[in-house]
C-alpha cells in the first residue's frame, strides 16, 4: 500500500511503564499527529512478536530477536528502542547457583522470540526452558515451581524483594564481551505503507518519546497506572533505564549493538539469517 490516505493505524506496545511513557504524548494527543489516528493494542512482547510475524499491526513493539522473524514485512525504526547499558534481563533463583548449572534445570522464560531468551542461549547455550507470562515468572520462582526464571521488565528492580538473588545480568554479560549496549526492543513499521508514510510515522513517534522526556514528571504519572507493584520513584528509575537518547535514536553504538547481537545468533544458528538493518 503506498497511497498516503489518513487512516486509524494500529500501534501494539506493551503495557508497562517504559512504553507507557513513550506513547503518553501520542495517547494524550499532546503533539501534532499529522492527520493519523493510533489505536494503541496494549499486549505482551511475546504476543506482539507473533502477531507481528502475522503483519497483523501497522506498527509495533518488538523484541529485536523477533526482527530477524518479521523484517520481510517490517522496517526497524529509528527511534523507540530499549536498550540496557550494562544492565539488562537477569536469571534469578532462590539461592545462588554456578552458570553450568543453568544448563541442567527447567528455566521459566517470557518468550522464545524475546531478547532476553536469545541473549541467555548467546551466554550459556542452549538450556531447557517453559514459556511462562513474564510477570508470572517471579511468583513461580518464589513459589518453588521453577529453580530458575528469566525475568525482564520490571523484575529486574523487583527481584530481591520476593527473596530472590541474581545469577545473571545478561547486560553486564554482553556489556563485558562487546561493550556495547545490549538491544532488547524496538519499534517496526509496515513497509507496505511506503516510504513516505513510514519516515512520517518515524517522526510523530520521535516528537512523543521527546515531549515524555521534556515532561517527565507528568509522563511518569501516566506510565503508573501499568508500574506493577512500583511506586513513582522506582517507576522513574525503571523508565529512565529504557527510555533516553537511545531511545530518541539508537546512535552509533546501538546500531552497532543490534548488528553484533544478530550477527553472533546468526552465527551460532539461533536465526534462520541476518536481517536488512535499515532504520527508517
Amino acid at each position: 500500500m503506498t497511497s498516503t490516505a489518513k487512516r486509524t493505524l494500529l500501534l501494539g506496545h506493551s503495557p508497562d511503564p517504559d512504553d507507557a511513557f513513550m506513547f503518553y504524548a501520542l495517547a494524550k494527543e499532546k503533539i501534532d499527529t499529522r492527520g493519523w489516528q493510533f489505536e494503541h493494542i496494549l499486549q505482551d512482547i511475546q504476543t506482539l512478536n507473533e502477531r507481528a510475524m502475522r503483519g497483523e499491526l501497522d506498527i509495533s513493539a518488538v523484541s529485536i530477536h523477533a526482527y530477524a522473524y518479521v523484517a520481510d514485512k517490517y522496517a526497524l525504526l529509528s527511534c523507540g528502542a530499549s536498550m540496557g547499558l550494562r544492565y539488562g534481563p537477569m536469571v534469578v533463583a532462590r539461592e545462588l547457583m554456578p552458570l553450568e548449572k543453568l544448563k541442567e534445570i527447567v528455566i521459566a522464560v517470557p518468550g522464545t522470540l524475546t531478547s532476553a531468551f536469545l541473549a541467555l542461549r548467546l551466554a550459556i547455550g542452549d538450556f531447557p526452558h517453559e514459556v511462562v507470562p513474564f510477570d508470572e515468572i517471579i511468583p513461580a520462582v518464589g513459589a518453588g515451581r521453577y529453580d530458575a526464571g528469566l525475568i525482564i521488565h520490571e523484575g529486574q528492580l523487583t527481584y530481591s524483594s520476593a527473596g530472590l538473588t541474581k545469577i545473571i545480568d545478561l547486560g553486564e554479560w554482553w556489556w563485558e564481551n562487546t561493550q556495547l549496549p545490549l538491544p532488547l526492543g524496538g519499534n517496526v513499521v509496515r513497509r507496505d505503507l511506503g516510504q513516505d508514510v513510514t519516515q512520517e510515522i518515524s517522526q510523530i513517534l520521535r516528537e512523543s518519546i521527546r515531549y515524555g522526556l521534556e515532561h517527565r514528571e507528568e509522563a511518569v504519572r501516566y506510565s503508573l497506572q501499568w508500574a506493577r507493584d512500583m511506586g513513582f520513584e522506582l517507576a522513574d528509575r525503571f523508565v529512565g533505564m529504557y527510555v533516553n537518547e537511545l531511545t530518541l535514536d539508537y546512535g552509533e553504538a546501538g546500531r552497532q549493538g543490534v548488528e553484533r547481537f544478530l550477527t553472533v545468533a546468526r552465527e551460532r544458528g539461533y536465526i534462520p539469517a541476518l536481517p536488512p538493518l535499515i532504520f527508517v
